[in-house]
């Protein structure tokens, strides 16, 4: 579901968060215990809002109930102990790392990252898609570019049909990104694994020099001053205020739409949801329930957490609604 008139109170509250913020939060999970209960992996663009409550998430023992885990770093994670796994990188990654662990019941996953509802693409595996924010994509473009900050959705979609001239050089994240597929179907694409070397978008680039798939919301990798790119504007906040580690580089972001990025708002026209994907058999379980499950779980309580990172807490934050077909 839409929740746009929730961005609206968030405005003033959010800016307030994110000049108190403080160092970035650790990257992987560390100190005790050593493997949580909650163990989760994915999205890009939720780990740095996913850390942040992993810290203030606690049982009745003062224990850290969430592992959330980065979705770039070392190739492998240990996530429970005895599970050594390759690390899943995007939301994609993520929610099929976690089909896997409930297929092997193996234990080593317990809910996945998305920035995107893909919950078709899961059927018949007994998905949960729990919303807990609101985030809104828009396009990046580096400082010293000449591209204009003006741009509109059907100017993007010019761009990403290779129609707008060499002046452009568009950028996509890697396949699998959850901000990769809902910006392509925001412009009216079917993303899929051979996007851009299908005809009409073989200017598209998604890897850098040496062959490696571009990171999601990582302006440093436009080195370009013809590079445009998606971003988000959650993560883009909330690296421009060393919440997390600061990847923005020399990018700014465009008025999509003719709608400033400087803060989430009610006109923002790539609004999105995102979700915390758990197991539908574990919804009424501890500590599912009281961690992911209705408005007063402990994720939808820490509000203030949420808005620190850039994102506005969802309006109907733990909702359970939403499962694969």
């Amino acid at each position: 579901m839409r929740n746009k008139r929730i961005l609206a109170a968030v405005g003033a509250g959010l800016v307030a968060a994110l000049v108190v913020a403080g160092s970035p939060a650790q990257a992987d999970p560390s100190g005790t215990p050593t493997y949580r209960q909650l163990a989760g992996v994915g999205s890009d663009t939720t780990e740095g809002v996913m850390n942040g409550l992993s810290d203030v998430v606690l049982g009745t023992d003062g224990s850290k109930l969430i592992g959330s885990y980065d979705a770039f770093g070392s190739t492998s994670i240990t996530p429970k102990e005895g599970c050594t796994i390759n690390r899943p990188a995007g939301s994609g990654a993520g929610v099929t790392a976690l089909v896997a662990s409930i297929d092997a019941n193996n234990g080593c996953l317990d809910f996945a990252r998305s920035s995107s509802n893909n919950a078709s693409s899961y059927a018949g595996k007994n998905l949960t898609y729990v919303p807990f924010a609101v985030d809104a994509v828009t396009y990046a473009v580096r400082s010293d570019s000449a591209i204009s900050r003006k741009l509109t959705k059907a100017n993007l979609t010019t761009i990403y049909n290779c129609a707008a001239g060499a002046n452009y050089k568009p950028l996509l994240p890697q396949y699998g990104s959850g901000t990769r597929s809902f910006f392509l179907k925001s412009l009216g694409f079917t993303d899929a694994a051979n996007f851009t070397s299908t005809a009409g978008h073989t200017c598209i680039g998604e890897a850098d020099s040496t062959g490696k798939a571009l990171q999601e919301n990582n302006g440093t990798l436009l080195s370009d001053a013809k590079h445009v790119a998606p971003y988000s504007i959650a993560m883009y906040l909330a690296q421009t205020t060393n919440v997390v580690a600061d990847v923005h580089g020399k990018t700014v972001l465009g008025q999509l739409d003719g709608i400033a990025p400087t803060v989430l708002n009610t006109a923002s026209t790539m609004s999105r949801d995102v979700y915390n994907v758990v197991p539908t058999g574990k919804l009424t379980t501890a500590p599912y329930a009281e961690v992911f499950v209705g408005p007063s779980s402990k994720v939808c309580a820490n509000a203030n957490t949420i808005k620190k990172y850039g994102f506005a807490p969802h309006n109907s934050c733990g909702d359970t609604t939403l499962r694969t077909p």
